[in-house]
């Protein structure tokens, strides 16, 4: 679950004002809003990438407002993949299992694990140089889906990808949350995308939250 209640936070001039909503574990959650409606603000204070002026963020039955990033158990997928240029494939599944210090065998099982999930297995000797938007935005996924988070947040992953990537990456994101039973939270101002993965849809408008 992921409770935001009364939350105001800053990002230079813009605040976002007294925002509460709440979104029941193993749900897909859709936050909808324009350019500049504070979506990615309000992505960053939840996963502790951003101060928060007041107000508090609950994840389950834990507060954890003070939380550094790292203790949250969040995975986050930016919009822009930002995949590590001197890792393989294997390495970059691997990576946050590597440094919560999960044993070699443990790490080999699960980055083959979702290596499958997401068809990825025949890259995984690959280094990212010349792999596609649509692979790239696969191993962004995987990475954040290794060490089994309790929350997936995605900031507008989809936005970067052409119709047909987009449209086939829809269809994994559902299926990919389904099979992890993981609470998701993914941003976008596009509303068929919202259609076809949302359980609930929120809609921020000028840094508020729209009932």
């Amino acid at each position: 679950m992921i409770r935001i209640d009364r939350l105001h936070a800053h990002a230079g001039s813009f605040e976002l004002r007294d925002v509460s909503f709440e979104l029941p574990s193993g749900l897909y959650g859709v936050l909808m809003g324009k350019t500049g409606s504070g979506k990615t603000t309000l992505l960053e204070a939840i996963c502790g990438l951003r101060w928060i002026k007041s107000g508090r963020v609950w994840l389950g039955e834990e507060d954890v407002t003070d939380w550094p990033p790292a203790r949250r158990g969040i995975g986050f997928v930016p919009q822009e993949p930002s995949l590590f240029p001197h890792l393989r494939v294997r390495e970059q599944l691997g990576f946050a299992l590597s440094v919560r210090n999960w044993s070699t065998s443990e790490q080999a099982r699960r980055v083959d694990e979702i290596a499958d999930w997401l068809g990825l297995r025949p890259l995984l000797e690959r280094p990212i140089h010349g792999l596609s938007g649509g692979e790239c935005q696969r191993i962004a996924l995987g990475r954040a889906l290794a060490f089994q988070p309790r929350v997936l947040c995605l900031d507008e992953p989809l936005s970067a990808l052409d119709q047909e990537t987009r449209d086939a990456m829809c269809e994994l994101l559902g299926s990919i949350q389904k099979r992890a039973g993981v609470t998701v939270l993914h941003i976008t101002h596009n509303a068929t995308e919202a259609g076809r993965l949302a359980d609930r849809n929120f809609f921020l408008r000028d840094g508020r939250i729209e009932s």
